[in-house]
């Protein structure tokens, strides 16, 4: 027979537990220990340099690299940007979260893989493919030359590279809460006399609206950090085309590092910002379903 192990208690343990114990947490802090690690040499140790070099020759240089013309030129056409394609994309993620979300039809599989093509293509690509479009030399460049109308290197062409890579997101995040609400409330709605509008308005948004809340946030948060797409249809041109991440990617090119890490500061904060609104959503939403 095995030997007992007597704890102070009085319950007898096979020997072998303890030693099993000790493993699990062997390897449980191992496994913390790595994702540490690696979350410090990609994230932390990154952005604590981004935090030191803004603020090492102190405040007053922070302050003023955010107070020179190219910078708030470049925060100026990011919040501009960020203003025109945020409410579009999300008036059109509800339009399309709504078609997919309520009806079943042939064709709805297909129809949200085309909805995630922004996910999986990349950005330069993207940029690529707007380029060839309404270039001078794309599909629809004569048409726009003949009516002196410009999009390539200039604003229409930054919008819709935004509009572009951040087309899924409120539709990605409100399809599924519509799909788990069901129809029930807002039948029920329709046959006390309400008509289509009233319904949406007050059964349908406030069912969804913390789904839309987050991908309203999502959306505005790809569009003031989107590189890739802009930097292609844009030209990177100071004072003209230039947003928020490429004055960074410029000012470290032309050696301003000071001015890139400000800038990349602010960029940080509005993440952090971001991340902060999107836990708040999430905890509202947990604990609306636990009501429920």
């Amino acid at each position: 027979m095995k030997a007992k192990i007597n704890s102070p208690n009085g319950l007898n343990f096979p020997p072998g537990r303890s030693t099993q114990n000790q493993e699990k947490t062997w390897v449980k802090a191992t496994l913390i220990g790595m994702a540490v690690g690696y979350l410090a040499l990609v994230l932390f140790i990154p952005t604590i340099n981004v935090f030191y070099q803004a603020f090492k020759k102190g405040l007053e240089p922070f302050l003023s690299n955010l107070t020179s013309p190219d910078f708030l030129h470049a925060a100026q056409l990011t919040l501009v940007i960020s203003l025109i394609v945020v409410p579009i994309n999300t008036v059109f993620g509800l339009c399309a979260a709504w078609v997919i979300g309520r009806n079943k039809f042939p064709g709805r599989t297909l129809l949200i893989s085309i909805l995630d093509v922004p996910f999986a293509i990349s950005p330069v690509i993207a940029g690529l493919m707007i380029v060839l479009l309404y270039g001078r030399v794309g599909w629809f460049g004569p048409w726009l030359d003949a009516a002196n109308i410009r999009v390539i290197f200039a604003f229409p062409g930054m919008v819709l590279a935004t509009a572009f890579v951040t087309l899924p997101f409120v539709a990605r995040e409100v399809i599924p809460v519509l799909e788990e609400v069901g129809t029930d409330q807002e039948e029920a709605a329709k046959t006390l006399g309400a008509n289509d509008w009233q319904v949406f308005w007050n059964v349908t948004l406030p069912n969804i609206r913390w789904g839309l809340l987050y991908g309203v946030i999502l959306t505005n948060a790809r569009a003031m950090g989107e590189f890739g797409a802009v930097s292609v249809v844009s030209g990177n041109i100071a004072k003209k085309t230039q947003t928020l991440p490429l004055f960074v990617e410029d000012a470290y090119k032309q050696y301003a590092t000071q001015s890139a890490f400000s800038a990349a500061v602010v960029l940080g904060l509005l993440a952090v910002v971001s991340l902060v609104l999107k836990e708040i959503l999430e905890r509202k939403t947990s604990i609306k379903e636990v009501e429920e």
